[in-house]
């Protein structure tokens, strides 16, 4: 039997593992090993197998993951959340849906302290659906929010899958960082006009909420100074090159601890913060871990080289080669988590997009974007879960009907970013020049 058609077969065991249920890291590993030994035999497939997890864990550019996820995680401990809801209401919820509205803005600056789109549904879920709910606001819109509200982790920076990205591609982290945040915004914008349409046909989701005074409104900004603060410090270091993105997280993470302890973050918030960084770094490099070695069979199978020819082969237009690939990412995210889809992909898919002459960061923003509406589409949608885990008062039905407007809207976004390529390349071109 030829590499070519090893690799195909590893290719189908391992989607028929993840569907049986089996997690992707450990699917990942066993049929990267399996293929490896059946193409090289077992000393050297083994050998490789066994040095992966090391040689790909002590690279610099990895160690910027445990400090953003540390960033969120202390921010929420410090109470800092609530007061950048707090402000985001004072402010904003006069208009239609208000509430909601606020939601997407408090969940937009807590995203750019996060980098975790689960954290940021399950911070919101505690601080922002209590409020909605009784305020009136309709369960799925309430619910809709927040696990849409979420997913903006994932393009805003810090951004985990951002990184994750880059190190699979070998592009810039801090280009690719820098290059979400505008697009971040957009999301975020596309969400909050949305939600002000729905209230506007339909009061009854969402009513405005008024009587707040210009004193209270000015009383509330100084609560949001800490995660301004933070996001000027991380943006700042990496767009004018100061820090490198590991070093801006650190600096970062080290400024929202000493705010943390200002505020009176007592020794338990501290032991959860780390606990909960630790639990989830260790999620991601396992995953990381197992796909990369799955990665290495592909590479000796020629996988990745053959598909790229193939699709540079067909006769028909490049954007329809991309939006085929988008609907597979609709497709394949209903099953899958968003880093296990794309840590499985990109291997094969992004060399044939390199091929057809597409900007390397613009792909990535488009693909991030695609694994953000994985986060909320039906049956995974891992962020519905949070919510629901949080909330059992609401059903998981509940949620995944709220999120359909919200998937909408980033269908919508999607096509405003391959429609104007120039929304995500505008501030990486204002770095390069």
């Amino acid at each position: 039997m030829d590499e070519f058609t090893i690799g195909i077969l590893g290719v189908v065991a391992l989607v028929l593992l993840v569907f049986l249920g089996v997690r992707v890291f450990i699917a990942a590993a066993a049929v990267g090993l399996a293929g490896l030994v059946a193409m090289i035999g077992w000393d050297s497939g083994a050998g490789m197998v066994g040095t992966i997890p090391h040689s790909k864990s002590v690279t610099y550019t990895l160690s910027v993951l445990p400090m953003f996820i540390l960033i969120g995680f202390l921010a929420f401990h410090a109470g800092l959340t609530e007061k950048l809801f707090d402000a985001a209401t004072k402010w904003l919820g006069w208009v239609p849906g208000g509430l909601a509205v606020a939601t997407v803005m408090a969940a937009t600056g807590f995203a750019a302290v996060s980098g975790a789109s689960t954290a940021t549904a399950a911070v919101f879920s505690r601080v922002a659906i209590p409020d909605m709910l009784k305020a009136g606001y309709d369960k799925r819109l309430a619910a809709g929010v927040v696990a849409a509200g979420g997913t903006l982790a994932t393009l805003i920076p810090p951004s985990a899958i951002l990184v994750i990205y880059a190190i699979i591609v070998e592009e810039s982290v801090g280009m690719l960082l820098v290059a979400g945040f505008l697009p971040g915004i957009v999301s975020a914008l596309v969400y909050m006009a949305m939600i002000v349409l729905m209230a506007k046909l339909n009061p009854s989701l969402g009513r405005p909420i008024r009587g707040f005074s210009w004193s209270q409104r000015w009383k509330s900004v100084p609560g949001t100074f800490p995660i301004i603060a933070v996001v000027l410090i991380i943006f700042s270091a990496m767009y004018f090159g100061w820090a490198t993105p590991t070093e801006a997280g650190a600096l970062g993470a080290f400024v929202v601890f000493a705010l943390a302890l200002v505020h009176g973050m007592r020794w338990r918030g501290l032991r959860d913060s780390l606990l909960e960084s630790a639990k989830l770094t260790v999620m991601i490099f396992s995953i990381i871990w197992g796909v990369l070695i799955f990665v290495r069979f592909l590479g000796f199978a020629g996988l990745p080289e053959a598909f790229a020819k193939w699709v540079v082969s067909l006769d028909v237009p490049p954007i329809m080669i991309i939006i085929c690939i988008l609907l597979f990412y609709v497709v394949l995210g209903m099953f899958m988590d968003a880093i296990g889809m794309l840590l499985l992909t990109l291997p094969v898919i992004y060399p044939a997009v390199i091929a057809l002459g597409y900007d390397p960061i613009w792909f990535g923003i488009i693909v991030v974007k695609m694994a953000e509406i994985c986060l909320i589409t039906p049956p995974i949608g891992l962020n519905c879960f949070v919510v629901n885990g949080v909330r059992p008062d609401i059903p998981l039905t509940t949620v995944f009907r709220g999120i359909f407007p919200f998937f909408a809207a980033d269908v919508a976004t999607v096509g405003l970013f391959l429609a104007f390529p120039q929304i995500i390349l505008w501030v990486p071109q204002l770095m390069r020049s």
